[in-house]
């Protein structure tokens, strides 16, 4: 399963806002400002995806535990099949008890196949959202990674990039949210 996602700009942060303190340029304060707003959505995009790869993996493991269930009622089914065939080929009645109770059998095989089935649904679509908030996280990281070597290299251009990265960030937030 994914990864858990990080954030570490604490020390990119640093050096912009230390930066922006020794500057007269009001473009390095704006650059920190916006970091700062950028490492918040990057923090809070890289909680949510780590959410949805939690209830992926947990809704996984849900589906599998009800395909073994139903393994189970399949072998039970099974044997009392192989027990009315035997007792058939004996010349012995078959009761009928026990051939209601393998037409429940299938029948429960049925309902948990349902549930099985939606449980892999679900969680293939928990995966898809962590997908799409783990590329938001990473754009986030870069368009901070942008921002401080704008600072550092006192080059607006790169900090103006750093802000199409975050909104392209922003975009799959709100995907994933939605």
């Amino acid at each position: 399963m994914p990864e858990e996602l990080e954030v570490p700009i604490d020390k990119l942060h640093g050096t912009i806002h230390d930066e922006a303190e020794k500057s007269a340029e009001q473009w390095i304060l704006r650059v920190a400002l916006t970091t700062a707003l950028l490492a918040v959505l990057a923090a809070i995009t890289a909680m949510l995806a780590g959410h949805y790869a939690n209830e992926a993996m947990i809704e996984q493991i849900q589906s599998a535990d009800q395909w073994a269930y139903f393994q189970a009622k399949g072998i039970k089914a099974a044997v009392l099949e192989s027990k009315m065939e035997l007792l058939a080929g004996l010349g012995r009645d078959v009761v009928a008890k026990d051939k209601e109770k393998a037409a429940e059998y299938k029948k429960e095989q049925k309902d948990i196949e349902e549930v099985a089935r939606e449980k892999e649904r679900s969680s293939s679509a928990r995966l898809a959202t962590y997908k799409v908030l783990a590329s938001g996280v990473t754009l986030f990281q870069i368009a901070i990674a942008m921002s401080a070597i704008s600072v550092l290299t006192r080059r607006k251009w790169l900090w103006y990039i750093g802000g199409v990265l975050g909104l392209a960030g922003m975009v799959f937030l709100i995907q994933g949210l939605f």
